[in-house]
């Protein structure tokens, strides 16, 4: 846990960020892809020499490329064309076959980010898709793993995980362990605004999906992964504030977070914490190094 300091002045609480850039492909999602293709191998879904085919903003392909390495299996990933070409280029490196989409279809369209792996899984004799967006082995890894580690770590000082919602897994599985430790602690998700999980969260309606320039946090339709009985609120963050949150980390704290959910996560952490004063702790999940586009994590506690 490293303590944050001149970023949270004033608020009346005291800030700390678990890194997970010290995975080995610099992401918190390393733990989500090692669950599924162990739990695959052990179970008979998938066998040495299998094609794992996944889409991935980017995190995830990686630890699924890692894990294909390791356990000889061959691994194709979908990806929208709109991803960084260092997240590419990474790809490419462990020998991924990559399938570049256009990330503006709607995503009922066959050829969109999707619906274009399973259609290449269902089409390729055995082939193993993990579908972390509707696959709850993505929750349970973080439940096995992520939120142990936490309560572990912050001694059981926490009042509120507040974490950005993307696939759901990080978020649902740390709070699920973390409420059954202390049935009090709140769940606090962020989503972007564009994504469709505010607006399902709150009113029941599947919001209209719009462009941001988040990778990896929210979706343009409702998945399985996510359960949102675990989530006791839910904000919604702009680009702008989020793009700005980021740079005060870094210019504040020398902490050089990813330049994705990070914005989005540690805005929201800092206006739920000024709004709670010194009643209670936070853990706050933000992503780990902007070099890996990871994931860290931020708590929150009493000064």
């Amino acid at each position: 846990m490293v303590r944050l300091d001149r970023s949270v002045d004033g608020l009346g609480c005291e800030v700390f960020a678990k890194i997970e850039f010290l995975n080995p492909m610099g992401s918190v999602k390393d733990r989500i892809a090692r669950h599924m293709i162990t739990q695959a191998l052990a179970d008979g879904r998938l066998h040495a020499g299998d094609l794992v085919v996944e889409n991935s903003s980017g995190n995830t392909a990686m630890g699924l490329a890692m894990m294909a390495v390791l356990e000889g299996l061959r691994c194709t990933m979908v990806v929208r064309r709109q991803t960084s070409q260092a997240k590419l280029g990474c790809l490419r490196a462990m020998g991924v076959d990559l399938v570049l989409v256009d990330g503006e279809l709607p995503p009922e369209d066959p050829e969109s980010y999707n619906q274009k792996a399973k259609r290449i899984a269902a089409a390729t004799p055995g082939a193993f898709f993990p579908d972390q967006h509707n696959n709850r082995e993505n929750s349970e890894a973080h439940y096995l793993t992520t939120g142990p580690e936490i309560w572990q770590q912050m001694e059981g000082r926490i009042d509120y995980l507040v974490a950005g919602i993307g696939t759901g897994g990080t978020i649902c599985g740390t709070g699920r362990y973390l409420k059954e430790q202390d049935p009090s602690i709140k769940v606090i998700a962020v989503d972007p605004e564009g994504s469709v999980f505010y607006d399902h969260f709150h009113t029941g309606r599947h919001g209209r999906p719009g462009r941001y320039l988040i990778e990896g946090l929210g979706d343009e339709e409702i998945i399985g992964c996510p359960d949102f009985e675990l989530i006791d609120d839910m904000y919604r963050v702009s680009d702008r504030e989020a793009f700005l949150a980021a740079r005060e980390l870094a210019r504040t704290e020398a902490r050089y977070a990813a330049l994705t959910q990070t914005r989005r996560w540690s805005f929201a952490a800092i206006v739920l914490a000024s709004g709670l004063g010194f009643a209670v702790g936070v853990y706050v999940a933000v992503p780990a190094a902007a070099q890996s586009n990871g994931m860290g994590r931020l708590a929150v506690r009493p000064a």
